[in-house]
């Protein structure tokens, strides 16, 4: 732990004429590692402690789809709803007749009106229990230790999400030093959009896509199958569509670094309009949904690369009245 302390101590900004020799850079680069480390550390303590509240997080979209599924009898968790249903009902009509049988017209026995008061109470407990929602939003584990192994391993990716921008910008410590004080202005605003697109990109997923694939599955021929969700398959599903969102919003970045590069000019780009939004269309299809869905996601996408382009169009022309004056 002094080690680790002091490795952070030592980290510092490179200048790009500092020379350092091969072992230099190897320390520069463990200490920059454990750093990394360290924050995906605490992130990964941070989660793991309010763990509950992720997987409530997580479990979300699967709770209003799982209920629908509930309430149509589809599946183990349908039938046993659809016969707490019907037990609900019939204590519902009991109900009725106790109040019936209490009344003063009928004229029964003190004894008989105490029974009927008490069984009328258990009754009216019974209707309020059997007239809870459905249940059977959550994720099901079949394995012995597959709810700790679970947990760990949701609290590591958002751990994983959390600490993304502390290890990028080691990494662009460590990276940063071998260029020009030209490229230096050129590459760091790109590589600070990383993780801010990144995160968008994860909301999006969130609210949107994953919503939209849970919605899918669910129902595809939902009533030939006894449909449980399991634990470890649903987050692995969950964290890929997630993660996966967080890298395609990463558009303008590509965009922009290839236009500097000089591989291909904004004027092209413009040009390539109709590929680009085919190539969105195809993207969002190949994310799981139906037609509205595939019109949500394609939409952003498009509109992504439509802001790169602006951006890559402005950088240029800022270039080209800087070269000429």
């Amino acid at each position: 732990m002094p080690n680790a302390i002091a490795a952070i101590r030592t980290v510092r900004a490179i200048r790009h004429d500092e020379t350092l020799s091969v072992v230099g850079h190897l320390d520069e680069l463990r200490t920059r590692l454990i750093v990394s480390l360290i924050a995906i550390g605490v992130a990964f303590g941070i989660c793991f402690w309010q763990n509950h509240a992720l997987l409530a997080l997580i479990n979300r979209p699967l709770t209003a789809q799982t209920q629908q599924q509930v309430k149509a009898g589809h599946g183990p968790l349908g039938a046993t709803y659809t016969v707490q249903v019907g037990a609900r009902d019939v204590a519902v009509q009991l109900a009725t007749v106790v109040s019936v049988l209490r009344s003063p017209a009928l004229h029964l026995p003190s004894s008989a009106q105490a029974s009927l008061a008490h069984t009328g109470k258990q009754l009216d407990a019974d209707i309020k229990r059997l007239s809870a929602p459905p249940q059977g939003d959550r994720p099901v584990t079949l394995g012995f230790g597959e709810p700790f192994t679970t947990t760990v391993t949701v609290s590591l990716i958002f751990a994983l999400i959390l600490a993304l921008p502390v290890v990028l910008l080691q990494a662009y410590g460590f990276v940063i030093p071998a260029f020009e004080p030209e490229q230096r202005r050129m590459v760091k605003p790109l590589l600070a959009a990383i993780p801010f697109l990144f995160m968008i990109g994860v909301v999006f997923g969130y609210y949107v896509v994953l919503p939209a694939a849970v919605r899918f599955f669910q129902n595809f021929n939902s009533s030939q199958f006894n449909v449980l969700v399991q634990a470890a398959p649903y987050y692995k599903f969950a964290a890929t569509i997630l993660l996966a969102m967080g890298l395609v919003f990463q558009v303008p970045v590509g965009v922009l670094a290839v236009t500097r590069a000089g591989l291909i000019s904004p004027r092209r780009l413009r040009k390539s309009r109709r590929w680009a939004l085919v190539a969105c269309g195809a993207v969002a299809a190949f994310l799981p949904g139906d037609a509205f869905t595939l019109l949500l996601e394609t939409v952003p996408l498009y509109l992504l690369f439509e802001v790169s382009v602006l951006l890559a169009t402005f950088i240029e022309r800022r270039a080209s009245r800087a070269a000429a004056r």
